[in-house]
């Protein structure tokens, strides 16, 4: 089941100029980690969740459960 929006959730356009950059820096820590484990967490939800904390103000334990 796929959530629905919030209003601070980044449209196609946005992910697609910054994907790269966070895919990189994905990369990157994988490439240094112990176990080479890229996990599993979807990264636009985790960019949602941190933009959707910016807005609200709420504290980091209190955002909606449907973010990673």
């Amino acid at each position: 089941m796929e959530r629905m929006p919030y209003s601070t959730d980044l449209s196609d356009r946005q992910w697609a100029l910054i994907e790269p950059l966070v895919t990189a820096w994905k990369q990157d820590r994988v490439s240094r980690s112990a176990t080479g484990d890229p996990g599993s967490t979807d990264l636009r939800e985790v960019v949602n969740a941190l933009l959707y904390q910016n807005r609200t103000g709420c504290q980091w334990r209190l955002l909606p459960h449907d973010f990673p």
